[in-house]
């Protein structure tokens, strides 16, 4: 099977000082790590290598890789891409992991997943929610679907699709559980219903009827208080002496 083919050179000086001479000259650098073979420090025209992604399949792009050492052209290696960064300011690749794969052997890549059909559930007044916008899978590179298909035209309100359910292709061995869900149709929500009452004439609210209960009960205290007080500090009247 055909791949992407871009052209890759082995850099002369690794680490972060290789790195800045390689973008100083124009190009990006990279490393080509997997299969049990020592890291190989790379660097490659990044407009060519974006130029040669797969629309749909993007990241997961497999490449066939031309590797050259001092000019002269060498092995051929079937690489995809492990990770890559990004400038935040540009958006221009600044730096790009790739990993060696057997075509006879599994990869894990992350597929995204589209819902097809209109539910049941969703005619009847209920809500389409995805819970899951993305599988992880197990393939062999050259299976590696563009996305997943999810029909949910049969599910009803109340009703989910989980990962156990999906019909993958040959090939595909999905990686998350089998019980997480995918999508479900919910109830639609209940309008809010208006919980405050309209006030009552001449009634008298909580705070501040509470507040007229505290000062009267002060007042009542204090009456109380007095009066007390009144009665301990009336003189005795003298008795006579006899």
């Amino acid at each position: 099977m055909d791949f992407a083919k871009v052209s890759v050179e082995v850099r002369q000086s690794a680490g972060k000082g290789g790195a800045h001479r390689t973008r100083a000259a124009g190009k990006v650098p990279g490393v080509l790590y997997g299969r049990k073979a020592e890291p190989i420090p790379v660097a490659f025209d990044g407009r060519l290598l974006l130029k040669s992604l797969d629309k749909d399949k993007r990241r997961n792009t497999v490449f066939t890789l031309s590797l050259q050492k001092d000019g002269a052209g060498g092995e051929e290696i079937t690489a995809m891409i492990k990770d890559a960064q990004i400038d935040p300011i540009s958006q221009t690749l600044t730096h790009v992991d790739f990993l060696r794969v057997d075509l006879n052997q599994e990869v894990q890549v992350t597929v995204p997943l589209h819902l097809a059909g209109k539910p049941v559930g969703v005619i009847d007044g209920g809500q389409l929610h995805q819970s899951m916008h993305v599988l992880r899978l197990a393939a062999k590179p050259a299976a590696i679907p563009t996305r997943i298909d999810v029909d949910v035209t049969a599910l009803k309100i109340g009703e989910a699709v989980h990962v156990g359910d999906l019909k993958l292709g040959e090939g595909l061995r999905a990686l998350n559980e089998g019980s997480d869900s995918v999508a479900s149709v919910v109830a639609p929500k209940a309008e809010k219903a208006e919980t405050e009452a309209a006030p009552v004439e001449g009634a008298v609210p909580a705070a501040d009827a509470a507040a007229a209960g505290d000062k009267a009960g002060g007042d009542k205290a204090a009456a109380a208080g007095a009066a007390k007080g009144g009665a301990a500090a009336a003189p005795k009247k003298e008795e006579k002496k006899k």
